[in-house]
């Protein structure tokens, strides 16, 4: 029995980064996804990874990323990621998120984000009233750990008193799924909003996506 819905902010709730990132790859002649490409080298101890579990500062990721990337191949400063990284909400994505508390479902946002990204919820209007509507939040910049790393998850099933199997998670990379999937949750992996919606309906019983 599903009692939580636990969703990931950008690239679910907000539009994906990753188009941002291929629009700033196309522009400074780029390969494309260049930039994903330097966030997986070195997954759990990168840039990225140190950033989300605010082990560095925003000033640190700057020159350290522009390392790794220089690494790779091509240098960017890692000031250009930081503001790549504000999405817009997608409305079908709050619709949904509101049909899902209307019918009495738990819910939590599981993001992995930085100190100075605007999923903090202080900076921009539109996601603070979406961060809002949750009843739990779990950042990785606040709790050190970050998906996939298993106690992420289970920070979240004991945030929102359920267990992995009374629960269904989105997110947009597969790589976050896995270990959800592995602990019992049902997963739905976002591409564009329809699709997933459907899922989530055959899975709760309710529309979600008119």
């Amino acid at each position: 029995m599903v009692r939580a819905v636990l969703w990931d902010f950008g690239g679910v709730i907000l539009t994906s980064p990753f188009d941002a990132f291929n629009d700033y790859e196309e522009a400074h002649g780029l390969p494309a996804d260049f930039i994903r490409s330097v966030n997986t080298h070195n997954p759990d101890a990168n840039a990225w990874a140190l950033l989300e579990r605010n082990d560095i500062d925003p000033g640190e990721f700057d020159t350290l990323f522009a390392t790794e990337s220089m690494a790779l191949g091509h240098r960017i400063p890692g000031v250009d990621i930081l503001a790549l990284l504000s999405g817009s909400v997608r409305p079908e994505m709050e619709a949904a998120l509101d049909a899902v508390i209307a019918a009495g479902y738990i819910t939590a946002c599981l993001t992995n984000n930085v100190v100075s990204d605007d999923t903090g919820a202080t900076k921009r209007p539109d996601v603070a009233q979406v961060m809002a509507k949750f009843d739990h939040v779990v950042e990785s910049s606040k709790v050190g750990v970050r998906k996939p790393e298993l106690r992420f998850y289970e920070i979240a099933c004991e945030l929102a008193g359920v267990e992995p199997d009374e629960c269904v998670f989105l997110d947009d990379l597969g790589i976050n799924l896995k270990p959800a999937r592995a602990m019992g949750m049902q997963t739905i992996k976002v591409g564009k909003p329809g699709p997933a919606l459907d899922e989530l309906t055959t899975i709760l019983g309710i529309p979600l996506n008119n």
